[in-house]
């Protein structure tokens, strides 16, 4: 992987880059699908390659390990052959999926025990074995293995959860290090910022994971919980502490004012559910605000879901038309408010891009984000 810093925005943190896997070459900053199962909910590759205009899409190490299993993923090829999806792929840990199955995990300083969702079966997921399963996954991009403390953990157990996540991670960089890709293309292994609400912690965490030379670094236990402008000055926290020459990606977040906010603040790579999961009830992203299309206003609206929008569904469905699918029951009209979010988030930080290659972005990213947050 290689990454090169493009422009700055004079005004502040924001910037662009170019970020090159053995798989494509992604312009930051940069919104990633959710692929959970290696699927775009609803969607189709072409779609998501061709109107989306996504170049890099995110998969989970705990749902893929479970289902389908990693036997049919490497007999594969990989990821990339077993789904069809020719771009970039990064995997996330699994740590933040183990950590919310509240009673059915057990945790230790060798890693996790758990028992699986889907049949109540036990595993078990170290530092290790992690990113073992993540070479056999084949993503381009891969997650160290954490402890994602909740927004309201005191400081002594942020702490103990900081230095566990710190052993994990030189545990797993190690292994990383001594191993190597199955499928012939290079792999980058990302360490993942903690600590928490707490200024001192998080500035550890990044301290620690820059001494490592990693590729590139995510910021993660961020929107679970705390409020948003804590969240917002975390990243300002560890801002300084990481290397300005790699990518720095905020795990899980969020809102489209949330992503403008976070490239204002340095962020060059962001994944969330909210555009599919959003979508599929109902819930579509405009630039003058947010709407409920299943509300009975929308019913004799002709416009198009955003008047300002340039994707194929605001070129081609009405507001009418999509609430008709969404009170029919049919099941386009969730595809369809999936494909207008995702193309809505990637189209906002390609317009993010624009406007600190011209020098403007504080002002464009300021006038935004109040329309953004209104409920139409």
């Amino acid at each position: 992987m290689k990454f090169t810093v493009v422009n700055t925005d004079p005004a502040g943190a924001a910037r662009t880059g170019i970020l090159v896997t053995e798989h494509g070459r992604i312009e930051t900053p940069v919104f990633m699908p959710v692929g959970t199962l290696a699927t775009v909910k609803g969607l189709f590759h072409k779609d998501l390659a061709e109107d989306v205009k996504a170049r890099i899409i995110l998969g989970n190490t705990y749902h893929l390990y479970l289902r389908p299993g990693t036997g049919i993923i490497r007999k594969a090829g990989g990821i990339h052959k077993f789904s069809g999806w020719e771009g970039s792929v990064l995997t996330d840990s699994g740590g933040y999926q183990v950590f919310s199955l509240a009673g059915k995990r057990k945790l230790s300083a060798e890693g996790y025990h758990f028992q699986s969702h889907i049949d109540g079966s036990a595993h078990f997921f170290s530092p290790e074995n992690v990113v073992d399963i993540q070479r056999i996954i084949g993503a381009d991009i891969i997650m160290a293995l954490d402890e994602c403390t909740p927004g309201d953990a005191t400081y002594d157990y942020a702490g103990k959860s900081l230095r566990l996540t710190q052993n994990w991670l030189e545990r797993g960089l190690a292994r990383f290090r001594t191993t190597e890709g199955l499928y012939g293309y290079g792999q980058s292994f990302f360490p993942i910022v903690q600590g928490c609400v707490y200024p001192e912690l998080r500035r550890q965490a990044a301290e620690h994971a820059a001494s490592l030379d990693a590729e590139g670094y995510a910021i993660g236990g961020l929107s679970v919980g705390e409020p948003t402008e804590v969240m917002y000055q975390m990243i300002e926290t560890v801002h300084p502490c990481l290397p300005p020459d790699k990518p720095r990606y905020l795990m899980g977040v969020g809102t489209p004012a949330n992503i403008l906010e976070g490239i204002s603040r340095g962020i060059d790579m962001f994944d969330c559910v909210m555009p599919t999961r959003n979508g599929r009830n109902g819930m579509l992203f405009t630039r003058k605000g947010i709407l409920n299309i299943k509300n009975r206003k929308w019913a004799d609206d002709l416009s198009p879901v955003d008047p300002e929008g340039t994707s194929f569904v605001d070129t081609t469905y009405s507001r009418a038309y999509l609430r008709h699918l969404f009170t029919a029951g049919e099941m386009l009209g969730p595809q369809i408010a999936s494909l207008h979010n995702l193309a809505f988030y990637l189209q906002l930080v390609r317009e993010a891009a624009q406007h600190i290659r011209q020098g403007d972005f504080t002002a464009w990213k300021n006038k935004m984000v109040g329309p953004l947050e209104t409920r139409l």
